[in-house]
């Protein structure tokens, strides 16, 4: 969704529309939870963390300042969020169905094993099952920035930086020495 669409979509929603609203949770959703779940949260705090982003998008829309920028704002809100509830689970024992794999937790409702789950191929899916545990070998901030860029819908640079609060001149040189780093471990 462009900014000028963006901005007509918001002003809709500030009105009530509620298609309008639905616009912005199709567009949007996903970098919210992609986000969310780049602080290695479980399913029911990205849940939460999402549901509080935008519980903070209905209390605030009429005040945006730029509603064209409103991916931004929900990108930089979920971040808040997360680390926030990040900070509070460093503090508790994690229970429940996680497994410790490597340095990442996994359970069996992420996105990234719904997605391995359903690969068809046995070799494709025992690569691709290689590559996301390769991930959680990667330096936080890479693999932060590369689970966000896996958004469905992509988001823009600009949400991608504004969910790592960093400039947009940031993201297309470090996605690239990510990367890089994550073929050599391949």
């Amino acid at each position: 969704m462009d900014s000028e669409e963006a901005a007509e979509t918001v002003r809709q929603a500030t009105a009530g529309d509620a298609d309008a609203w639905r616009k912005l949770v199709d567009s949007f959703g996903g970098l919210v939870w992609s986000v969310a779940r780049s602080y290695r949260l479980g399913p029911a705090d990205a849940e939460d963390v999402a549901q509080t982003t935008w519980e903070r998008l209905a209390q605030s829309i009429g005040k945006l300042r730029e509603p064209g920028s409103v991916g931004s704002w929900l990108a930089v809100t979920a971040r808040h969020e997360a680390l926030r509830v990040a900070e509070v689970r460093a503090r508790t024992k994690p229970s429940g169905d996680l497994t410790w794999i490597g340095s990442a937790w996994i359970d069996d409702d992420s996105p990234e094993r719904i997605v391995l789950d359903r690969a068809g191929d046995a070799e494709r899916t025992a690569y691709a099952r290689r590559a996301w545990h390769l991930l959680g070998q990667l330096p936080d901030g890479c693999q932060r920035l590369l689970r966000i860029l896996l958004a469905t819908p992509p988001p823009t640079y600009a949400e991608v930086a504004a969910a790592l609060d960093k400039p947009i001149g940031y993201i297309g040189p470090t996605r690239q020495r990510c990367l890089e780093k994550l073929r050599l471990l391949l």
